[in-house]
C-alpha cells in the first residue's frame, strides 16, 4: 500500500515508488472507457458478455447464488480521532506496536532498544490472518484461540526514537548525526519491519490477550531467508552474504498477505526498492534496479549509513564496490520483491522466498479455490501506477495429503491483458516463448523472474490503476481486485463514461475465468464499483454511491465465508481531508453484497491512519482489523512543538501507535449481520 502518486506529490522519503513503466502497453483506463461506452458492464451486462464463455442458462452466468446478510446500521463519514462502529458493536485494542511477544509489560516504545523491538510487535500493522490453534486448516478450528500472524509494512521513526522529540520531522527518515545514523536506531527500524506470529486467546469475560508460546516470534527485516524456485542460485542473486545466490536477509515493506491451502502464511514485499541506494548515474543502474525505482542519491531511511559500517547495514548500498557480485551488495535489491512463505506453527523453520511467483511490488496473494488433482492458482497485484496483475498456475496438481510450498516453485506465471470487449487473456511469462528469449535479453527463466516487470512489458500486458488486494467470491469463484486510483489520467482521456481526469477515487474490477477454471487463459471482466462522491460514482446496476457508502481509494479486500465483501480504504496522507478527498473523511471499512451491489460503511478510523487487514475467527463472531500509522498526517512543525493530531490508541499525552482492533457484536452474533 503506497501513498498517492500524484505527479507533484510523489514522496520518495515516505516510500512512494516513482513511475517506472516506460512501455507503450495499453492503459486499463482507455480499455475501460471503451468497455463502458458500450453500456454492457452495468444492469445485467455481466451475463450478456459472459455468454461467449458460459452456456446460456448456466447458473454461473451472472452474479447469483445465496446472498450475504448485511444487517448493521451504516456509520457516517467521520473525522474524529477514534474508531467508530455501528450500534451494537464493540472494539478492543490488541497488540499495539511494542507489545512484548512473551506477554510481559516491556518498556515504552521510544525507550526500547533495537534488540527489544526484535522481541516485540512491529510497526504499521497490515495484512493478517488468524490461524486456529489446532493448526490443521487456515479456516477451521477454534474461534477462541489461535496464532495471529500479521505484516509490518514500514515505520514512522519520529514516533519510535527518543531523539526525535523536539525535532521538525515528518513521517520519513531520521536526520544523520555527525554524518551517520545511530546503529541501534537503524536496528530498531529494521526489527520493526517484517511479520509477527503471536498466540492470542479470548478470556473468560470476552477480552483477548497475548499468550506466551514458543511459537511466538518475529520474522524481521534482518532474519535469514532461503531462496527457492527458478531464481535460486541465479547469478543475479549472488552477494557477499550468499555467494551461491541461495540465501538473503530479511523481508521488507510487508503489505498484504496470502494463506496457503496447506496452512502456511505468505507475506508480500511491496515498495522495497527505496530501502536501497545505488550511488551512480540513474541511467547506469542495471535494468533490474531501474525498472523498480532503486534511488541513486539516498535510501528511504539511510540504513546504509549506520555508524560503524556493520555488514547488516552496508548491504543496503547497492553501488558496485568489489571485483564481482560476491564481493559487494550490487545484487542485494534482487533478493527483494518476492512472496515469502512462513510456517507459523514451526518456529524453527526458515522463511522461503518463492521466486516462481515473480518479483515486483507485491501487494498480496489470493488463491483460487483448490480441488484435488487440479493445479494451485494464485493471483497478485503490482501496487504501483500503471503496473500489472499476475496469476501463477502450479505445474503439479494439488493433493491435500502431501501439499506444501514446493507447489509454488514450479509452474507458469501469467500477466493479464484486458480487452475493450469485456474479455481478457493471461499472457505467459515463460523463457523461450517469444518474445522472452535470449535474443531479447532474457537468458533464462531466472532472469525473466528477476525482471518480471520488464517481461510483462515485453509481452504486452495492460497497465492498471495500481492493483492492490484481491479476493475470490466463495460462491461463484469470481475474482475481485481493488484499483486504488489513477491520478495520471489526462484531460484528453476524459469521455462520457470517464468524466473525471486525474481519477483520485479508484475502482474495483472483477472477472470470471473461462469455464470457471481458474487455470484457464481467458476471462471476462467488468467493474463492480467506480468509487467516488455521490455525484461521481457507480456501483453495478447503475446506482450511484450515497452518504451511507461513499468511499475513495479502495485497497484492502476480503470475502468472509458468508460472502460479505469487506472493502478498506487508503486515502494517502497527502490527500486526507483535502481537496476532492475531503468529503470522505478518515479512512474506513465498508461491507458489500456482490449480488445486489449494496454497500454500507461499517467502520471509520482515527486521524491520519489507514484501515488495513481483516479476518474473522471461523465462527465469524470475532473480527480482527488493523489500524496503521495513526497520526501520520501530523505536520513537522507541530511535531517539533510537541503536538500530534492523533493519540490513538493510548489517549491524551501519548504518541500514536499502530494496533489491531478486535470487533465483536454485543449480542454475540455474526459480524456484519
Amino acid at each position: 500500500m503506497i501513498h498517492s502518486q500524484h505527479d507533484a506529490l510523489v514522496d520518495l522519503e515516505a516510500g512512494d515508488e516513482p513511475l517506472s513503466n516506460p512501455s507503450a502497453n495499453p492503459f486499463f483506463t482507455d480499455i475501460a472507457a471503451q468497455r463502458m461506452s458500450r453500456r454492457g458492464w452495468m444492469a445485467g451486462g455481466m451475463a450478456a458478455f459472459m455468454t461467449g464463455f458460459l452456456p446460456v442458462g448456466s447458473a454461473k452466468a451472472s452474479v447469483t447464488g445465496p446472498q450475504p446478510a448485511i444487517g448493521f446500521q451504516p456509520v457516517p463519514v467521520a473525522v474524529h480521532d477514534r474508531v467508530t462502529l455501528p450500534p451494537g458493536y464493540s472494539a478492543q485494542v490488541l497488540i499495539p506496536q511494542g507489545t512484548m511477544l512473551d506477554g510481559s509489560a516491556g518498556r515504552p516504545l521510544v525507550e526500547m532498544s533495537g534488540e527489544e523491538q526484535g522481541r516485540a510487535i512491529g510497526a504499521h500493522h497490515d495484512g493478517m490472518h488468524f490461524f486456529p490453534i489446532e493448526g490443521q486448516a487456515p479456516d477451521q478450528g477454534s474461534s477462541t484461540e489461535g496464532l495471529l500472524v500479521l505484516n509490518h509494512e514500514y515505520v514512522e521513526p519520529r514516533f519510535m526514537h527518543a531523539r526525535a522529540a523536539g525535532l521538525s520531522l515528518g513521517a520519513g527518515r531520521m536526520p544523520l548525526e555527525d554524518g551517520a545514523r545511530n546503529p541501534d536506531e537503524v536496528l530498531k527500524e529494521i526489527n520493526a519491519h517484517g511479520v509477527s506470529v503471536v498466540r492470542v486467546a479470548r478470556g473468560t469475560y470476552g477480552a483477548w490477550n497475548v499468550v506466551a508460546d514458543p511459537r511466538n516470534r518475529r520474522v524481521t527485516g534482518g532474519a535469514p531467508m532461503e531462496i527457492a524456485g527458478p531464481a535460486r542460485g541465479h547469478a543475479l542473486l549472488r552477494t557477499k552474504y550468499s555467494p551461491d545466490g541461495t540465501r538473503t536477509r530479511g523481508t521488507l515493506n510487508n503489505c498484504a498477505h496470502g494463506v496457503t491451502p496447506w496452512n502456511t502464511y505468505l507475506t508480500c514485499e511491496e515498495n522495497w526498492a527505496g530501502y536501497f541506494v545505488n550511488r551512480t548515474q540513474p541511467e547506469q543502474r542495471p535494468r533490474e534496479q531501474a525498472r523498480y525505482g532503486v534511488p541513486t542519491q539516498q535510501a528511504r531511511y539511510n540504513w546504509d549509513q549506520a555508524r560503524g559500517g556493520a555488514d547488516e547495514f552496508l548491504r543496503f548500498n547497492a553501488t558496485i564496490q568489489g571485483t564481482d557480485a560476491t564481493a559487494d551488495y550490487r545484487n542485494e535489491p534482487n533478493g527483494f520483491g518476492w512472496v515469502v512463505e512462513i510456517n507459523p506453527f514451526d518456529p524453527a523453520s526458515t522463511p522461503v522466498k518463492r521466486t516462481a511467483l515473480g518479483r515486483f511490488a507485491h501487494e498480496g496473494v489470493v488463491f483460487g479455490p483448490v480441488a484435488e488433482g487440479r493445479p494451485v492458482v494464485a493471483y497478485s497485484g503490482d501496487d504501483s501506477t500503471f503496473e500489472y496483475i499476475y496469476k501463477f498456475v502450479s505445474r503439479a496438481p494439488f493433493h491435500r495429503a502431501t501439499a506444501n510450498g514446493a507447489l509454488l516453485d514450479e509452474g507458469t506465471l501469467y500477466v493479464a491483458k484486458f480487452n475493450a470487449d469485456g474479455t481478457g487473456e493471461w499472457l505467459p511469462l515463460v523463457h523461450g516463448q517469444d518474445p522472452l528469449t535470449a535474443a531479447n535479453g532474457f537468458a533464462d527463466q531466472g532472469e525473466v523472474l528477476v525482471n518480471t516487470r520488464l517481461a510483462a512489458d515485453t509481452v504486452g500486458a495492460t497497465k492498471m490503476d495500481r492493483p492492490e488486494w484481491g479476493a475470490v467470491d466463495p460462491v461463484d469463484g469470481r475474482v475481485y481486485f481493488t484499483l486504488t486510483n489513477n491520478s495520471r489520467r489526462t484531460e484528453a482521456q476524459v469521455d462520457a463514461a470517464n468524466p473525471r481526469p486525474r481519477n483520485a477515487f479508484g475502482q474495483i474490477v472483477r472477472w470470471r475465468e473461462e469455464g470457471d477454471d481458474h487455470a484457464a487463459t481467458r476471462f471476462a471482466w467488468d467493474l463492480f464499483v467506480i468509487a467516488g462522491p455521490e455525484g461521481d460514482s457507480r456501483v453495478t446496476g447503475e446506482a450511484a454511491l450515497t452518504a451511507d457508502n461513499i468511499f475513495a481509494c479502495p485497497d484492502g479486500l476480503w470475502f468472509d465465508a458468508d460472502r460479505r465483501l469487506w472493502i478498506q480504504t487508503d486515502i494517502g496522507e497527502n490527500e486526507q481531508l483535502r481537496g476532492p478527498l475531503e468529503p470522505f473523511g478518515n479512512n474506513a471499512m465498508l461491507c458489500a453484497n456482490p449480488v445486489t451491489g449494496e454497500i454500507r460503511r461499517f467502520l471509520t478510523g482515527p486521524v491520519g491512519q489507514e484501515i488495513t487487514g481483516v479476518v474473522t475467527t471461523p465462527d465469524r463472531r470475532t473480527m480482527f482489523v488493523n489500524v496503521q500509522h495513526p497520526g501520520a498526517t501530523t505536520p513537522a512543525a507541530d511535531f517539533a512543538a510537541g503536538r500530534v493530531n492523533s493519540t490513538w490508541p493510548d489517549g491524551e499525552g501519548r504518541l500514536p501507535r499502530s494496533a489491531t482492533i478486535v470487533i465483536t457484536k454485543n449480542d454475540g452474533g455474526v459480524i456484519g449481520t
